[in-house]
């Protein structure tokens, strides 16, 4: 004890370089802290988000669009598919479970999701209040998305086209249809959280009165621009084409049994199949892997991407940007770790005589070592523990403004595995770089020392 209050009492003979020491250590151990955990917290937050989900059946386009749209919502989907090409491989033997997406519409940046109930069963959500949808218009709201969105059971709301703010200008709302909200999700942790849950119906409905509203408009504006052009050219036929349409009138039948047809094939092919956005599948088994994504990306009509493959492509990505910045980090660890050993060599120099009175008034070698070396682990403890608690802090803040921002849930109020081995490390090099000095100190000669004082 007498030498730890010792080494405190000459490190505060200079507190502004033992308060830089302390502040340069602090801020590269807050980096690599930083870096840990949004890391650790980033690749398991999407492997949590993709559980459950095998393989993922979306428009032909970009793997990692369909998977950032369809698994963890935050991207623009490639395109929809026709409902039969995706039943088709629901219905395979290799598939256990199929869940299908209807994307398009959000409320007040909370995406809004045509699904089943099977989606709710793929992160085991569980109802917090009021039960689940069972009829059109229907909706039942995630945890953050509800407290986003202030959505309570009974609330109605309208949908936006897009993700957009519901207060922006421009903003597309489906007044006429409103959702009704009749249950809630406890959290999950998932991003089931942050979605707003209703049936296919639902989303058919809107997007085809949508559609059909649009049609009128064009069709109207199109009459209005070229209805005068059409009755002079009417006029000018009476007189000049008379022949011709009686020539016509001789041909009702064929004509009009050709338009019937026509008419008759293009109602066909658009109540063939409804559009939906992906579908999710789960596997029977792990051989399915092998040979359905092939077969699916063979066909012209959809692509078959994997949520873990794709995950990995992703987390290799950002471990190169992660690799870069943690690289950074340990360099200000290492000017830290060199100015602890500039700090506790000058002191050493400039105490050359106190050492060598400590050693006549019975002070041992090793009990100088130890000294110099208790200096060293207290500038760098300090530092670490500031940049432990700096690193956790800012995670933290970091953490409050992405899932406002973003939907992105990170905390510092956690651990990552690899923390456990950084915290010795850091003392480590603490102790290395007070070693120096505090072997110069074991080897002082008294003799000598007070010859030249």
């Amino acid at each position: 004890m007498i030498w730890l209050r010792l080494a405190y009492a000459n490190l505060r003979l200079s507190p502004l370089t033992s308060l830089v020491n302390v502040l340069l250590m602090a801020l590269g151990t807050a980096s690599i802290v930083l870096l840990l955990l949004a890391s650790f917290q980033l690749s398991q937050a999407l492997s949590r988000d993709a559980r459950g989900v095998d393989l993922v059946l979306g428009a032909k386009g970009s793997p990692v669009q369909l998977i950032l749209s369809s698994v963890y919502h935050s991207d623009i989907p490639p395109g929809n598919i026709e409902q039969n090409h995706a039943d088709r491989w629901a219905k395979d033997p290799r598939v256990k479970t199929a869940v299908p997406l209807a994307l398009g519409d959000s409320y007040r940046g909370q995406r809004i999701v045509g699904t089943t109930a099977a989606y709710a069963d793929l992160y085991d959500a569980e109802l917090s209040d009021g039960r689940l949808w069972n009829a059109p218009m229907e909706a039942v709201a995630g945890a953050a998305a509800a407290e986003s969105a202030g959505l309570s059971v009974g609330s109605r709301f309208a949908g936006a086209h897009g993700i957009v703010d519901q207060s922006s200008a421009g903003a597309d709302h489906h007044a006429s249809q409103p959702y009704r909200v009749v249950g809630t999700l406890k959290p999950t942790g998932t991003v089931i959280d942050r979605l707003i849950l209703t049936s296919l119906q639902s989303v058919w409905s809107l997007h085809s009165e949508h559609t059909d509203a649009g049609a009128t408009v064009s069709a109207a504006r199109q009459k209005n621009e070229s209805g005068h052009h059409d009755d002079h050219a009417e006029t000018h036929d009476d007189h000049e084409d008379g022949h011709e349409h009686g020539h016509d009138h001789n041909q009702p039948e064929e004509d009009s049994a050709s338009a019937h047809s026509s008419g008759h094939d293009h109602h066909a092919e658009d109540d063939h199949s409804q559009e939906i956005t992906a579908m999710l599948l789960q596997y029977k088994s792990p051989m399915a892997a092998i040979s359905l994504p092939r077969q699916i990306n063979a066909g012209p009509h959809l692509q078959a991407a994997a949520p873990a493959m794709e995950i990995s492509r992703i987390l290799q990505l950002v471990g190169i940007g992660i690799d870069g910045l943690q690289a950074f980090a340990w360099v200000l660890i290492i000017t830290a770790a060199l100015s602890v050993f500039s700090a506790l060599y000058g002191s050493l120099r400039a105490r050359r005589g106190d050492l060598a009175m400590l050693r006549c008034l019975g002070a041992t070698r090793p009990e100088l070592l130890q000294v110099l070396l208790l200096e060293g682990l207290i500038l760098s403890g300090l530092g670490v523990l500031f940049g432990f608690l700096i690193g956790h802090g800012v995670m933290e803040l970091l953490g409050y403004w992405l899932s406002n921002a973003r939907g992105l849930r990170l905390t510092g109020l956690t651990w990552a595995p690899p923390e456990t081995l950084l915290l010795p490390g850091l003392f480590i090099v603490g102790a290395v770089a007070a070693a120096i000095p505090a072997v110069q100190a074991y080897r002082t000669d008294v003799a000598r020392t007070l010859a030249n004082s």
